[in-house]
């Protein structure tokens, strides 16, 4: 009994519920240390390297049929530094995307906000609109709130084919979906999750420096000039 009593009393240790498993094979990381001998590349460069090589308007152009039917090919550039330029560049691109909600609010706009005490609800947004024409340079954010100024080469950013200042506006909004009747209310996300009515003010405003800054280390990245395998 006593026996009985200890086992099903016993503590066993903790097991670990995550495992992590790394993308990149030592195979694979092998395959660039090669490339550049000598040179303290690990995978954590290599995965930079490749996000930072994802973003190369020459690399999107060289392999458009192939990125349409198949994964991403990766090749080796021939020098270490071109490398090290690309690893760089995705490691900041990498930060700055993640961690875009704490991204500097972009200060070279003016935002109106109109008249009247800036209470929760001034921030509420229903369904943001550009300006007369389609101008991008201007947008409504509600019936009080409007930003002028916005940059055009912001909307050069884009993601999924999309600028990814479009899919703030079309996202942040009031929207019921027709088949199940349910609402997509993005100031409930911002006044219940993120604590803050002006999130989806601000998150346009981060975006517009997330854009810009994105842009400008993509046209600071090296030419694409590959090893032959």
């Amino acid at each position: 009994m006593s026996d009985m009593q200890g086992n099903f009393f016993e503590q066993t240790p903790p097991q670990p519920r995550l495992v992590r498993r790394e993308a990149i094979t030592d195979e694979g990381l092998k395959h660039f240390q090669d490339a550049y001998p000598g040179q303290p590349i690990t995978k954590e460069d290599l995965f930079y390297y490749v996000y930072g090589l994802l973003h190369s308007p020459e690399y999107r152009e060289r392999y458009a049929d192939t990125l349409r039917k198949e994964l991403p090919r990766i090749p080796r550039v021939k020098t270490y530094e071109a490398f090290k330029a690309f690893s760089d560049a995705g490691r900041r691109l990498g930060g700055m995307h993640v961690n875009f909600d704490s991204q500097p609010i972009y200060e070279g706009v003016k935002v109106d906000y109109g008249k009247g005490p800036l209470t929760p609800e001034a921030f509420r947004v229903e369904k943001m609109k550009y300006g007369k024409g389609k101008d991008k340079s201007v947008l409504h954010y509600n019936d009080r709130i409007t930003v002028t100024g916005i940059p055009l080469e912001a909307y050069d950013y884009v993601v999924n084919g999309k600028p990814a200042l479009d899919w703030v506006v079309e996202r942040q909004c009031v929207k019921t979906d027709k088949a199940s009747g349910i609402v997509n209310d993005a100031n409930d996300w911002a006044v219940e999750t993120m604590d803050n009515p002006r999130y989806p003010l601000e998150l346009l405003l981060r975006v517009i420096t997330i854009s810009l800054e994105t842009m400008k280390i993509v046209n600071e990245l090296p030419a694409l000039d590959i090893l032959a395998d």
